[in-house]
């Protein structure tokens, strides 16, 4: 291949569309917009959501819920991802960061019961759920909340 012999990949470069240049382009007088009526005018159309007037979806349904603004949001780890640490270990927040386990703890992390927990670690985290405090403490490891 040679410098004179590059092109682009077929299709992907369009040609722009010349609108209201003479009748014999096809697009010419009325440039594809038809006669008259709201979209053949200048800055014509209607907003996404108008409906000719009629009441729109939007407004003729009821709002519920809202959002707590004070609400924490906690990222969860399950004990069971715990057992790939060797025994003794420390577990804290930035080391299941490192470890991959977490990617982005939100408000803190919090350690759930689910699975089981083979071995003795002390473990640091912002929330734990009764049975992770179990599990762990029945597995001869710590909790901590920080």
């Amino acid at each position: 291949m040679k410098l004179h012999e590059l092109a682009p990949a077929p299709g992907s470069r369009q040609t722009r569309k010349r609108i209201g240049r003479g009748i014999g382009s096809g697009t010419g007088k009325t440039a594809g917009k038809g006669h008259k009526g709201q979209n053949a005018r200048s800055g014509g159309g209607v907003r996404p959501g108008f409906e000719g007037g009629q009441n729109p979806l939007y407004r003729r349904l009821p709002k519920r819920g809202f959002n707590n603004i004070s609400r924490k949001e906690y990222a969860i780890v399950n004990i069971e991802e715990l057992n790939k640490f060797a025994a003794g270990t420390e577990v804290t927040p930035e080391l299941l960061m490192e470890s991959g386990i977490v990617k982005a703890p939100k408000s803190g992390i919090k350690v759930l019961g689910n699975g089981e927990i083979t071995v003795k670690l002390t473990v640091k985290a912002n929330k734990f759920s009764q049975s992770a405090v179990d599990k762990i403490t029945a597995a001869g490891g710590q909790t901590e909340v920080i």
